[in-house]
């Protein structure tokens, strides 16, 4: 993620630090455990709460996750992070509308959040796909949607190859 998260630890910084590592070599399941117990100790600690979430997309636990970030961008509003890994959780259920207002709520925290503009352009072209797909549904024989659509389409296809579409955050 490009931008740090602006607020001091309560934890110490080797603990969220080894949660991090244990995050970035796989081993999620220990990671979230540590978080866990830290949290226990610390349970305001935004940076060990951003951690948990993300260790909890990454064993799938994506409705946990949305929960956990949900309520870190309550405490702290401030904070622009926990909205684009909202949006990147609801737009991955095809909520494409509340991937939308999460975004715009970060870049709105922090309007040179470079990362929530390229996931808010992704959500706007996947809404595009779909009015275009609803347009062609309605009327077949109209001969200027299936370009659009087909651009759309590739535009996606040709993210998928490169890494995805919407971005979250890996560590803050």
């Amino acid at each position: 993620m490009t931008a740090a998260l602006a607020f001091s630890a309560a934890a110490p910084a080797n603990e969220l630090s080894e949660i991090q590592k244990l995050l970035k070599s796989g081993q999620t399941a220990e990671a979230l455990q540590r978080a866990d117990k830290a949290l226990a100790a610390e349970p305001k600690d935004a940076q060990l709460r951003f951690v948990k979430g993300v260790a909890l997309v990454e064993l799938g636990r994506q409705n946990e996750a949305i929960n956990m970030f949900v309520k870190l961008a309550d405490d702290y509003p401030e904070l622009p992070e926990p909205y684009n890994n909202l949006a990147v959780l609801y737009a991955g259920q095809n909520q494409y509308d509340k991937a939308r207002t999460a975004l715009e709520m970060a870049i709105r925290i922090s309007p040179s959040y470079a990362t929530a503009y390229e996931n808010l352009g992704d959500v706007y072209a996947k809404l595009a796909s779909q009015a275009y797909a609803k347009a062609l549904q309605i009327d077949g024989g109209n001969a200027a949607v299936p370009p659009k659509l087909a651009l759309i389409r590739e535009l996606f296809t040709h993210r998928s190859r490169i890494g995805g579409t919407a971005q979250g955050a890996a560590a803050p």
